[in-house]
This record gives structure tokens, C-alpha cells and sequence, in this order.
């Protein structure tokens, strides 16, 4: 329990660039609880995994938040979400299930490709033109697939795939972002309860107090503190300049994935 004021630190931080810039979480929280999960002696080969499985419940409570929020503002496409979500859950059951299965050396690289990609999206806020329209039933499904596989692998809400997908099928940006805080909640769900049966089905013993790959300690205070200060970061994006905000997240996320990889050949 000496670790609580970390895990408390870090769900503030997390909470207060997700209401300030709109983003999930997992870039920042997986890379921090790989640092702490190590410096607290949990099993080497499965501290990724347990950082993964956290970060994913912690989704849930923030993606829940940010989806009523779009809802009240109509900004949800429910049909959009219904069609996609069976292909979400079947991408992400599966996309658990394999990082599960998978060496935590290969899994941490990548984790760091993913982490230098999304930041230097953020950074030269790359964003695709509109030039398809919104593809049938099997080509949603397909999507949410990818979508649901990718973000279980990262740890992610599905917004960084979610919006460039729908603004590429001519989604005015409001509507992306929202129907993407929609399609994150499934996501997360699926997300966490694959980490959870896939953790419990590991032979060796994991830490106390972890429910599979989720380490309920880390995941508690960290949702009570985002809770909070995602509010906060919401009212200081009409007072402060979000853009300089947004340039130290991209130099943290850097910093991050860099430290990463050194660790890889520490």
C-alpha cells in the first residue's frame, strides 16, 4: 500500500490530459506502471501484461465518462457503434488473448513503435481528408475488428483509430470523436475482461491483490483520481493554450517510449 501516492500521481496526470486533449489514457498509464509494477519486484515476464490489463479497466470508468459527456451533446452516432461493436469485441477478446500468449520483450517493442506513432501523429496533428463514404455492415465489422485488436495489444480506448477512420468516411470531427468515446467503452469491457480470464488461466502465481492481469490497488486510486481531474482538464481547455499542453504530453510520450526501449536492453 506505500505504492498508493504513485498510483494516485499518475491517475491525476492521466485524468487531466484526457479532459484537456480529449485522449485516452494508455499511452501514458502502461509505460508508468511498467516502471512502478518493476521497481514493486512483480514476476519480470508479466509486468507489461499487468500494466496492459490495468490500464484497460482504468479505460472502462474514463470511457464512460467521456461517452455520457458526448451523448448529452449529440455527438454519438449510435448506429455507427451498434454495427461496429460485435467486430470491437471479437478484436479485442482476441488481441488479449494473443498478448497473453506472447514473449514480454516482443510485446514491450510493440508497445514503443505504437507510442512513437501516436506521438508524432499528435505532434504534426496528422488527420486524413475525407474521401470514402462510410462503408456497409461487413466492412464495419471488419474495422472494429482491427479497431478492437489493436487497442487491446496497446492498451487503448480506440480513439486514435476510431477518429481517423470515421473522418476518413466524411464524419464532421465532432461526431468522430464522440462516436469513438462510444465505441471505447466496448473496448475497454472486452479488453479488461480478456485480460482478466487470460491472467487466470496462467499457471504461475501473479501479485496479491491482482483479479488476472488487472492489479486492483493500481487500478483504485488511479480511477479515483482521474475521475477528478479529468473535470478539471475539461474547464482548463477553454483557459489555457491546449496546443503547448498537447507538445509537453508529445516530449512525455517520447520520453516514455524512449525509456522503454533502453529498458529492453537493460
Amino acid at each position: 500500500m506505500e505504492w498508493w501516492p504513485a498510483y494516485l500521481l499518475l491517475g491525476a496526470v492521466v485524468g487531466f490530459f484526457a479532459g484537456l486533449l480529449g485522449i485516452g489514457g494508455g499511452l501514458v498509464l502502461v509505460p508508468v506502471l511498467t516502471f512502478i509494477f518493476s521497481a514493486q519486484h512483480f514476476p519480470p515476464d508479466r509486468i507489461l501484461h499487468l500494466a496492459l490489463g490495468t490500464t484497460m479497466a482504468a479505460i472502462i470508468f474514463t470511457s464512460a465518462s467521456s461517452l455520457r459527456t458526448h451523448h448529452a451533446h449529440g455527438a454519438v452516432n449510435w448506429r455507427v457503434v451498434k454495427s461496429i461493436t460485435p467486430g470491437v469485441i471479437v478484436g479485442t477478446l482476441g488481441g488479449a488473448t494473443l498478448v497473453s500468449m506472447l514473449d514480454s520483450r516482443i510485446l514491450s517493442i510493440i508497445f514503443v513503435v505504437f507510442i512513437y506513432f501516436a506521438a508524432t501523429q499528435m505532434l504534426l496533428n496528422i488527420s486524413p481528408k475525407p474521401s470514402r463514404e462510410l462503408p456497409g455492415q461487413i466492412g464495419l465489422l471488419g474495422a472494429g475488428g482491427v479497431i478492437g485488436a489493436v487497442s487491446s495489444f496497446v492498451a487503448i480506448g480506440g480513439g486514435l483509430l476510431t477518429i481517423p477512420f470515421l473522418s476518413l468516411c466524411n464524419f464532421r470531427l465532432q461526431h468522430a470523436i464522440g462516436t469513438a468515446a462510444a465505441v471505447g467503452f466496448p473496448i475497454a469491457v472486452a479488453g479488461a475482461i480478456g485480460y482478466i480470464a487470460n491472467g487466470m488461466a496462467q499457471p504461475r502465481p501473479l501479485p496479491e491483490y491482482s483479479l488476472g492481469y488487472v492489479y486492483l490497488p493500481a487500478l483504485g486510486w488511479i480511477v479515483l483520481a482521474s475521475m477528478v481531474t479529468a473535470r478539471w482538464g475539461a474547464k482548463a481547455t477553454h483557459i489555457v493554450q491546449t496546443g503547448t499542453l498537447r507538445k509537453v504530453l508529445v516530449v512525455l510520450l517520447y520520453l516514455l517510449g524512449t525509456r522503454m526501449l533502453v529498458g529492453l536492453f537493460d
